[in-house]
């Protein structure tokens, strides 16, 4: 946002002049404009790494949802795998062939 020109200034002539801005308000336009476009690299910046933030949040949320979903995977096949084997003993109890090793390792 430039200033605006000062008032138009009139002579004795049916011409309206300017007057010229002197080196000082030259100056403090082209500090004006640095800070202008500092400041817009500034919020670039900060958009952008806001930006990056809430990808690594929903990035993080994904992530936590998948860790989730393994460990309840991870408990559901401790479950069945302590149902089978359960099961293989069972069969190996019932079993004649099982039970003879069994004997003949207990006479050892």
């Amino acid at each position: 946002s430039l200033p605006l020109p000062p008032p138009p200034i009139a002579d004795h002539s049916s011409r309206v002049l300017y007057p010229r801005p002197s080196l000082s308000q030259e100056r403090m336009n082209a500090n004006t404009d640095a800070v202008d476009a500092k400041n817009q690299v500034k919020l670039e910046e900060k958009t952008q790494f806001s930006n990056e933030v809430l990808e690594l949040q929903h990035t993080l949320e994904d992530l936590s949802t998948r860790v989730d979903a393994v460990k309840e995977e991870n408990r559901k096949l401790k479950s069945e795998n302590q149902v089978l084997g359960q099961y293989i003993e069972n069969l190996m109890s019932a079993s004649s062939v099982f039970q003879m090793i069994d004997t003949k390792s207990k006479r050892k």
